[in-house]
């Protein structure tokens, strides 16, 4: 482009011929002498090779030239000044062009170079040309680069060398040379002709704004080089990086046209710097949505603590924002490492939430596994104060209180969001971890609703996969993603690594594929929808023993476990968390639907049992349980039962179960089916006033024969000799017999015959 057309700019000095009182011996400035009546100063009106020409004799250590007017200096602008000189008599001195810049204030700025090289003159009559290109930019060819702060010049020349010369000199051009370096029809601008250095010292940010400004739909050129940005910057136009940018890490840089992973990259050197900082705009920006990784692979050296990165530790944030789509590599390093920390503390389920009196808790991180003598499964260290010398746990440990040694795992998670204060509805899509058994998954925040994780592979968790600390599993959605264990090779009771966990309330898990985990779930809270999933977690040990996939650790949980297929694992119904495990008048185990599901086992002990009810406290009972319409299956052996309760710590009160229903099952290998309730053939070859009927095989859980729903006889019902058909109707007596597993028919006589007897474990109201 040229600046003088297109934004009508007066840049050339006038000829000496115009006057001599428009060229001062000084700095050009106002009030500076001129050459008017000066007597070392002459016009030649006809020189053989200048024809007007200015002849000067040197008398000066610097014999300045300069115009008295001001030559406009424009951001992006470059200007060639040129005169043309030659010796006729005295000394030789040399000559070099210079300028002066002004700024808007109209000083100086004495912070840019303002002479460029000198070229000796060298013989009488030679005309010698001299040049330099002023302009904003420190690129190739410029002589004196000025950066943006200077707007205008008083441009010409200086003598250097011995006094006593005499020297000639042709009218001094300046043109506009801005199309050498850009031009308007490209469709960038570059940030060094608005004054970036590029040299990772000096704050470029200034010009970087002023290249966006300039831009006007074009993008952005950053050279090669490393500039410094000293604090947040916001681009509003595309940029191109050939350079890198060096910023602190609380600033923040949004790219509002060019927010994808390729040109973060760039920017800042490596795709794992690239993605902490697309990470770090993602919350600072309010243009930015989703962290697009373009379907690249971003390694990761370390965890990624997601709310240091964004700036926002211990904040809360309630705005959708998703990362998707690529994947994350753990690499080895010891950033993963896990030191277990082991503290003595004092536990009260008085304080179900709290441990106290815990030593060196400034050395328990939070986020930390709490094990130790009847700590119920993950359980985590939610908060801690210092100066309190306290712990807020996730959820209660369990009843098991006094004082003992606990021990404090952190395991390294490649996303941790546990600094958050608070996060709502964040989401990953399209995402594949490939923990390598390096490297743990993720973390959820400790507050929140509705995470979701979706269409994801989680490879090789080396503990967790999905861990939660607090309450940010609120809601929590996790759908159609694939969990592939790290120990698959392993024996079942060998393995240690969990898929996930769960604290609150209406949890979704639907349509996953869970791979050899020690277990799928350890769940607690209530209205959560387990729906579709496939876990399993199998050895090739025969016969083997077989742990739990999904384990519900509150009492009455509400919830769906519907078309799933449960493999070489179980559902456990448990108490575990509660300070105190007796029942206390609440809801007991129960608020469960196991529908249409897919049982299978291969090569399990014949103790072996799909669904169990453990309870840790006495007087608990089943209320409101319903298996319905699942297919049971063992291969290469049978096992007893489909269900049964551990009774390790305590066993369920039998006489208070209610709302049991087991219908439409489907059973194969297993030698005693459930039912609820149970219909019976008796067959009595014997006349007796009293029929003893036995359900205690096919009785849910091992529970007592409660109600009679239905007597119906099968054929005559006939006395002994003399043989007569009776048409009596007996009473029934549940809860009969030392197991109280039998019901009694009693007749008004002794007989005999068949009768199709119906049985419940419950009180159905």
């Amino acid at each position: 482009m040229n600046k003088a057309i297109t934004d009508g700019l007066q840049l050339m000095p006038p000829p000496f011929a115009a006057g001599l009182g428009l060229w001062s011996s000084g700095d050009g400035t106002p009030g500076s002498p001129t050459y008017q009546g000066a007597p070392n100063a002459a016009l030649v009106p006809a020189d053989p090779d200048f024809g007007g020409c200015l002849e000067l004799v040197k008398t000066q250590a610097v014999q300045k030239l300069r115009h008295m007017g001001q030559t406009p200096l424009l951001p992006g602008m470059y200007l060639r000044v040129r005169a043309r000189v030659k010796a006729v008599a005295g000394t030789l001195p040399s000559v070099r062009i210079a300028a002066w810049a002004g700024d808007a204030a109209g000083a100086n700025v004495a912070g840019v170079p303002q002479t460029a090289p000198a070229v000796a003159l060298d013989s009488y009559g030679t005309v010698v040309t001299v040049e330099a290109i002023i302009g904003s930019g420190n690129r190739g060819g410029v002589t004196l680069p000025w950066g943006t702060r200077p707007i205008y010049a008083h441009v010409g020349l200086d003598l250097t060398g011995p006094n006593g010369g005499t020297v000639r000199i042709d009218d001094i051009e300046v043109t506009d040379v801005t199309d050498v370096f850009h031009r308007t029809m490209m469709d960038w601008v570059d940030v060094r002709d608005y004054g970036a250095i590029g040299d990772g010292v000096a704050d470029d940010r200034a010009a970087f704004l002023a290249a966006d400004a300039a831009a006007q739909g074009r993008s952005v050129l950053v050279p090669a080089g490393t500039f410094r940005i000293a604090a947040s910057l916001t681009m509003t136009a595309p940029v191109r990086f050939e350079g890198t940018l060096s910023m602190p890490d609380n600033a923040f840089l949004a790219l509002t046209r060019a927010y994808d992973i390729a040109t973060y990259a760039r920017a800042f050197g490596s795709d794992q710097a690239g993605f902490r900082r697309m990470v770090q705009a993602l919350f600072q920006f309010t243009d930015h949505v989703s962290v697009d990784l373009d379907g690249r692979r971003i390694e990761l050296d370390a965890p990624l603590d997601v709310a240091a990165v964004a700036g926002m530790t211990g904040a809360n944030f309630a705005q959708r924002r998703v990362i998707t789509n690529g994947a994350l590599v753990a690499q080895a390093a010891s950033a993963w490492d896990v030191t277990p920390v082991t503290s003595q503390a004092t536990y009260s389920p008085a304080q179900p939430l709290v441990l106290t009196g815990v030593a060196n808790v400034a050395n328990i991180p939070v986020g930390a596994l709490v094990t130790g003598t009847g700590v119920a499964r993950e359980t985590y260290v939610r908060s801690k104060n210092v100066a309190a010398g306290t712990v807020e746990l996730s959820q209660p440990p369990g009843s098991t209180g006094g004082t003992r040694v606990y021990t404090f795992t952190r395991f390294r998670y490649m996303l941790d969001f546990s600094g958050f204060g608070r996060l709502d509805r964040f989401e990953l899509t399209d995402l594949e971890f490939v923990c390598d058994g390096q490297a743990s998954a993720i973390m959820l925040p400790p507050a929140g609703i509705t995470f979701r994780i979706h269409g994801s592979v989680i490879n090789r968790p080396r503990d967790r996969a999905v861990t939660s600390i607090g309450t940010g599993c609120q809601g929590m959605l996790i759908d159609e993603c694939q969990f592939l264990s790290n120990e698959q090779a392993l024996r079942v009771q060998d393995r240690t690594s969990i898929c996930l966990n769960v604290n609150e309330n209406d949890v979704k898990l639907r349509d996953n594929r869970i791979v050899r985990f020690a277990h799928f779930a350890i769940v607690h809270g209530s209205g959560h929808l387990i729906i579709g999933n496939h876990f399993f977690q199998g050895d090739s040990e025969m016969p083997g023993v077989r742990r739990a996939g999904l384990v519900f650790t509150g009492i009455n949980v509400k919830s769906v476990v519907t078309g799933n297929y449960i493999d070489n694992c179980f559902i456990e119904m448990t108490n575990e968390r509660e300070p105190d495990p007796n029942w206390n008048n609440q809801f007991s185990f129960g608020g469960l639907s196991i529908t249409g599901n897919v049982f299978t086992t291969i090569g399990a002990l014949p103790a072996f049992a799909w669904i169990v009810v453990t309870p840790h406290g006495a007087g608990h009972y089943l209320q409101g349980l319903s298996v319905t319409g699942n297919t049971f299956r063992t291969l290469n052996g049978t096992i007893d039962r489909v269900e049964k309760v551990d009774t390790t710590f305590a066993d369920l009160d039998y006489g208070r179960f209610r709302n049991i229903v087991v219908h439409g099952n489907n059973y194969n290998g297993i030698a005693a089916p459930m039912f609820n309730p149970v219909t019976i053939t008796h067959i009595q070859n014997t006349p007796a006033n009293a029929w003893q009927v036995n359900a205690a095989a096919q009785l849910p859980f091992g529970g007592w024969a409660r109600t009679v729903q239905a007597v119906v006889p099968d054929g005559p019902i006939q006395t002994g000799a003399p043989v007569t058909v009776r048409h009596d109707m007996p009473y029934a007596q549940a809860e009969q017999g030392a197991q109280k597993t039998l019901a009694v028919l009693r007749w008004p006589v002794a007989v005999q015959g068949r009768a199709t007897v119906t049985i419940r474990v419950d009180n159905p109201v």
